[in-house]
């Protein structure tokens, strides 16, 4: 067995694992670091692949935007885990019915591709002296061939930007909101007034009041 094939091995059986951990675990914020630990798997086989380029965007974009985002917003949200475990056992057969048809056709379309492939791998396996970069050649086929459908995408992806943006900062009664205009424009003398105020004076000594004589007498 060659490294590379070992390599496969372990970083496949890391990814089995942790995958079947992001849905175990108890704690949402040790799921989502159990989906991170899955990405960078996800990672390193695509690296093994030579797909370098999909291996690194893969670890930019969901390892170093959205899962620190995601784990973010679960700390910060404190969620209940005890609620979240209400109607597991009642949805579960409804839930494996549909896990069990996902497979499927996951398995049903992984071995079409894999049927289909052989003759591009055997070609590719004569024309491995060439020297080829997987970066340039995707980048010349999303630019010519796909060039309109990433414009596309990128007219969707800026629309909803500008939505949740102007969602976000929609005038609430129940928030304070300061204008950024106003804190530029403003000035020392309207962040402090200096008041005049008469100087301190030591306090006088208290004298204590003369208490009344105590009168003894013998009773006769």
């Amino acid at each position: 067995m060659s490294v590379t094939t070992g390599l496969f091995y372990l970083f496949s059986a890391v990814l089995l694992v942790a995958a079947f951990k992001v849905i175990t675990a108890k704690n949402p914020v040790h799921a989502a670091l159990f989906l991170v630990l899955t990405f960078f798997q996800a990672a390193m086989v695509w690296m093994l692949l030579r797909a370098e380029f999909l291996s690194i965007t893969l670890v930019l974009v969901y390892v170093g935007a959205v899962m620190v985002l995601f784990l973010f917003v679960v700390m910060m949200m404190d969620v209940n885990v005890e609620n979240l475990r209400h109607g597991f056992w009642r949805h579960f057969p409804f839930a494996a019915v549909v896990g069990v048809i996902i497979a499927l056709e996951m398995a049903a379309v992984l071995m079409g591709g894999f049927r289909a492939a052989r003759p591009v791998v055997q070609q590719a396996a004569v024309d491995a002296s060439a020297p080829v970069s997987n970066t340039r050649e995707l980048g010349k086929l999303m630019f010519t061939h796909y060039l309109y459908p990433l414009e596309v995408a990128a007219a969707i992806l800026l629309v909803a930007m500008i939505a949740a943006i102007a969602l976000t900062l929609r005038a609430r009664k129940d928030s304070k909101y300061v204008s950024p205009g106003d804190q530029v424009r403003v000035k020392s003398k309207d962040r402090m007034t200096v008041l005049k105020m008469a100087a301190t004076q030591a306090a006088a000594p208290i004298v204590p009041e003369p208490q009344p004589p105590i009168e003894s007498g013998v009773n006769k």
